[in-house]
């Protein structure tokens, strides 16, 4: 080899030995980035005419596996997490009524406050003259409507802000498809012309992942390095352009409201009629509390203030006509029998016929008459009857019908009836937290699984650089060997 071509090898390596060594820093500054998504990133090597090595490109450590694994695990934890959210919120409705919340407020559960009730009556039973005794009756009845009232607010409560959070989540959404679009540009061009685009691939793994939590995704690559994102249904959120997510906002949420679908260009995604609905992402598992979750609670809520207002009934003597009693509600003309009154639980209220507050008469829980001569029972008004209250407390344990909408049982009595909605609630309290639980483990391995394939290590690194620098100052040497030999050949020949 002649001195020239020594001297090409050896400037040539220091220049890509100078090359590594920016690749090696940048991986250990990339360390500590936890902004997003750092693959590490490798110098490709090609010996040139010379036989030196020179940086042909940089590309990314990739295991689309791994990633897709941790795409998918993003989506489920989120789906879990935003469900789980939720159904803690409405667990609180029957918190006393079970032994998993951690609430320390008073009785409010309608199982509990049922309970209360039966206690109040067979406390007057033994005492139907006493005015104490018929108080403790109106105090726990008002009780009860209030609780179910309350129940029934924050349903309603949790609908609207799982329905507000989905907004967000479209907004966030939309955003991230539009910065998708940039970045998946800028890798075709780049890829184009041979230039570096290992940040641009960090920079949309990151958008993939963050698009994840809120909506579940899987994703094909194009020979050129664009990329197409699909939901995990298979509707196209972005194929060169990004698809538009929409979906109305609900600004007021009743026992009768139904919440807006979502689309994706177009096509409903979430709601009954959806023609591909997602399965996880945060936006599935919000929609899954407002239109599944919330509207199941509510309707036994409901089914449980129709069965008191069913139980505690008046019964016309001349007709047989039944008429609501100790329990009524707004605008009530008749009972509802096995029909489901859609909010009914949020209008329940004792009558104001036996409130001494607003002109009513104690004694009418005893006697009846509530709706007035006809339906009295207690036709000579003795003090000592309590026939009406045994008849009620006996009503409580007796068989109701209830309506299918509750998703429970449709023959059952109030009390049972009424601890198998807190039971039930109790079970989607549990499962939705412990498959948060398992979600989120699951995320953590898949997370650390494709860090320990394509993550920076920085003892690897540390140790490169080191190799690189003691390569450098071999190069160097030879430099200053080679060019010592130049001055020398010089000399001989002056």
């Amino acid at each position: 080899m002649s001195l020239s071509n020594a001297w090409d090898v050896a400037t040539t390596s220091l220049a890509t030995n100078a090359g590594l060594t920016s690749i090696v820093s940048r991986n250990i500054a990339n360390a500590q980035n936890s902004s997003g998504y750092v693959s590490t990133k490798v110098g490709n090597l090609v010996t040139g005419l010379n036989g030196a090595a020179t940086i042909a490109s940089i590309s990314d450590l990739a295991n689309a596996t791994l990633f897709n694994s941790m795409l998918s695990s993003t989506s489920a934890t989120a789906a879990s997490q935003a469900l789980s959210d939720g159904v803690t919120r409405l667990q609180q409705t029957v918190g006393d009524a079970t032994s998993t919340s951690s609430s320390t407020t008073a009785a409010q559960s309608p199982s509990t406050l049922l309970q209360a009730l039966n206690t109040a009556l067979q406390t007057y039973s033994s005492s139907p003259g006493s005015a104490s005794a018929a108080a403790g009756v109106l105090s726990a009845a008002q009780n009860l409507a209030g609780g179910l009232d309350s129940a029934s607010a924050s349903v309603a409560s949790v609908r609207g802000t799982a329905d507000q959070a989905m907004v967000n989540s479209i907004a966030t959404i939309n955003s991230l498809l539009s910065q998708f679009q940039t970045v998946n540009t800028a890798i075709v061009k780049g890829a184009a012309t041979g230039a570096d685009i290992s940040d641009a691939l960090d920079q949309r793994d990151t958008i993939l992942q963050n698009l994840s939590k809120q909506i579940g995704i899987t994703t094909t690559t194009n020979s050129n390095g664009s990329m197409a994102i699909y939901t995990d249904s298979g509707a196209t959120l972005f194929d060169v352009t990004p698809r538009s997510v929409t979906m109305a906002p609900t600004t007021t949420f009743t026992a009768a409201t139904s919440g807006a679908a979502v689309y994706v260009d177009g096509v409903p995604v979430t709601g009954a009629n959806a023609v591909m609905p997602i399965q996880s992402g945060a936006l599935a598992g919000l929609a899954t509390l407002r239109d599944n979750v919330s509207v199941q609670y509510q309707a036994q809520l409901d089914s449980i203030a129709g069965g008191l207002v069913n139980t505690f009934a008046e019964t016309n003597s001349s007709t047989g006509a039944q008429a609501p009693g100790l329990f009524t509600y707004f605008g009530a003309t008749s009972v509802p029998g096995s029909s489901l009154v859609a909010g009914l639980a949020g209008e329940i209220k004792v009558s104001s016929a036996v409130d001494p507050s607003q002109g009513g008469s104690l004694n009418l829980i005893r006697d009846g008459g509530i709706n007035g001569s006809a339906y009295v029972q207690n036709t000579t008004g003795a003090a000592g009857y309590s026939a009406a209250i045994q008849k009620d407390i006996g009503a409580l344990s007796g068989t109701v019908i209830f309506p299918s909408a509750g998703g429970l049982t449709t023959s059952s009595s109030l009390t049972d009836y009424t601890a198998s909605s807190a039971s039930w609630l109790d079970g989607q309290y549990q499962a939705a937290s412990n498959q948060a639980s398992y979600q989120s483990t699951l995320l953590s391995q898949a997370t650390q699984a494709l860090s320990n394939a394509t993550g920076v290590n920085i003892d690897a690194q540390m140790s490169k650089m080191l190799d690189l620098e003691n390569s450098y100052q071999a190069s160097a040497k030879l430099i200053s060997t080679i060019n010592t030999m130049f001055g020398a050949l010089l000399q001989a020949v002056a």
